[in-house]
């Protein structure tokens, strides 16, 4: 059985409750802004060390970004 896993995240939620624009959030981890809109689209999932530094910078636990 060959199911897909969908990841699921909060970021478009976490960076608009921060007041930060798609741009400066992706300044803040070092990505295009590209990368962040596809990312709260859900079509992209972030590697580790991006989940990593999203969470740094939303000060939150990646799991509590993303989920399955």
């Amino acid at each position: 059985m060959s199911m897909r896993e969908e990841v699921k995240n909060t970021v478009q939620a976490l960076r608009e409750k921060a007041g930060v624009t798609q741009e400066e959030l992706a300044e803040r981890v070092g990505v295009s802004r590209q990368t962040v809109i596809a990312i709260e689209k859900g079509n992209y999932t972030p590697s580790v060390l991006l989940a990593l530094k999203l969470a740094r910078y939303f000060k939150k636990n990646v799991d509590d970004i993303f989920s399955l």
